[in-house]
């Protein structure tokens, strides 16, 4: 009976919307009586254009609806006459800064802007460069700078020359020609699987250096998302996480989304990166450590997540590559940051920074082949045959293969142990007796290399200044500029 009673009054119901539709109905074809079919069509082509046009507006795949909206209030604002040119007189002090900064050193000097008529010989070819060298004023062998080299020693500069006059003219995309270089490569990748305690399905390749690494990684995740039909899937990253993240999405139709950090520790939110998880989420990233404030993200909390959502994680080890799988054996207890963390996918290390190898070499490293398989590129219609390569260049230096090579099997396990208990100790000094000084803070606690240093009390950039004049040249931060 109730039964009864709930279909007759869902009727009642039903029977007042076709009324309404009925009447809307009416009230459209009145309003169209008179109007010719062109008319009509013109019409509904117009509105279907502006919904498409307002929807698109709405979810850009890159900015977000209050990115977009800020945008465009810019663009409106500063194509006024009077803000656009007080913007072009800061932009032309900006560049006229810019430019002095960049060419600091080279003023008076003569540029080559067209081959010589007759080529020089070795004698003056090396006295040019002597001459060259002089303009280098930064002292960055006395170990006066941070973040740019990382040995340098005259031992192995001499060793690197020595295997880079041997394959200086070699090629890893040719393996036919060079079998050497794809054994040296394949032992280079494996040699670090094992540093990070990769399984039998353990591979990688070796790169230019940690950006291409990062884009490898991005684009063998983003590829597997294509195949879901996502396609603008977005790399879930903490906002201190390298830029190269950036320059990812940039290239390959991916959308960054950025977690904040915590004020306090500097580490990412793991509560903010849960909740701005979706279908579209191709990569949660972790770094070990960042490189603006030296922190390790907690990587087993966003493995934990990658788990729970069946998510990629790739961890950012280009800067502690070379010091994080050794640190236990040094002394030095941290959290795990490696594939024994269940989850953890990928992995990106610097040989050239604390690996010591010649600058242009980094390794990007996976759990399974299945996904180092969506990195390679090949095209097997090419009139000139197959073309195949695993990362984003074709030919390569192989001297650089070569030179990484030699490095590490030079250093050995030891050696490294070594390195990273020096490296360490001695950050960890520098950062005790810091916060010792009344008027800096050190931010969070960092564990590695780095020591982020900030003041409430002053302007931090006049110390930068300083340091500057005493012949010292350190990364300054930006995004809090304290």
């Amino acid at each position: 009976m109730e039964y009864d009673e709930v279909l007759r009054s869902l009727g009642i119901y039903w029977e007042i919307f076709l009324l309404y539709c009925n009447e809307f109905k009416e009230k459209i074809n009145s309003n169209c009586e008179g109007l010719e079919a062109w008319q009509l069509i013109a019409f509904s082509v117009g509105i279907t254009l502006i919904v498409t046009w307002i929807y698109q507006w709405l979810n850009h795949p890159e900015l977000t609806l209050s990115q977009r909206i800020k945008k465009s209030i810019f663009t409106c604002v500063r194509s006024m006459p009077y803000i656009k040119g007080r913007i072009k007189e800061q932009l032309d002090v900006a560049k006229a800064g810019l430019q002095e900064e960049l060419f600091r050193g080279t003023e008076g000097s003569t540029y080559i802007t067209a081959l010589p008529k007759h080529g020089l010989t070795r004698k003056e070819i090396l006295k040019s460069v002597k001459d060259y060298q002089k303009l280098d004023k930064v002292d960055w062998k006395g170990g006066k700078v941070s973040g740019c080299v990382y040995n340098g020693s005259d031992a192995l500069s001499k060793l690197s020359g020595e295997i880079y006059e041997e394959f200086a003219w070699t090629n890893p995309l040719h393996p036919d020609v060079f079998p050497a270089l794809r054994k040296m490569e394949s032992e280079v990748v494996a040699m670090c699987v094992k540093m990070f305690n990769g399984g039998s399905q353990g591979c990688g390749t070796v790169t230019s250096g940690g950006t291409e690494s990062i884009l490898m990684a991005c684009l063998a995740y983003r590829s597997i998302w294509f195949e879901k039909g996502i396609l603008y899937p977005e790399i879930l990253a903490p906002i201190s996480v390298h830029s190269a993240f950036n320059k990812a999405a940039h290239y390959f139709k991916m959308k960054l989304v950025h977690v904040p950090i915590d004020p306090v520790t500097s580490e990412v939110n793991i509560k903010a990166m849960k909740r701005l998880i979706t279908k579209k989420t191709c990569m949660l990233v972790g770094s070990a450590p960042s490189f603006p404030h030296g922190i390790l993200d907690p990587i087993g909390d966003i493995a934990a997540l990658g788990r729970r959502y069946g998510i990629p994680v790739h961890v950012d080890c280009c800067l502690g590559g070379f010091l994080v799988p050794f640190m236990k054996k040094a002394g030095f207890t941290i959290p795990a940051c490696d594939f024994t963390v269940d989850g953890v996918t990928s992995i990106s290390a610097d040989t050239h920074k604390y690996g010591f190898a010649p600058k242009g070499s980094s390794v990007i490293l996976y759990s399974d082949r299945k996904y180092r398989a969506q990195q390679y590129y090949v095209n097997p219609d090419w009139q000139g045959g197959i073309y195949a390569s695993p990362g984003l260049a074709g030919s390569r230096a192989g001297a650089l293969v070569a030179g990484c090579w030699a490095t590490l099997v030079h250093f050995g396990e030891n050696g490294y142990i070594d390195s990273t208990r020096k490296i360490v100790s001695t950050a960890r000094y520098i950062e005790k007796h810091l916060r010792q000084i009344k008027g800096i803070f050190i931010y969070g606690k960092p564990e590695v290399s780095v020591v982020a240093v900030g003041s409430n009390d002053f302007d931090v950039y006049r110390l930068s200044g300083a340091l500057t004049g005493k012949g010292w040249n350190l990364n300054v931060l930006q995004f809090p500029a304290r």
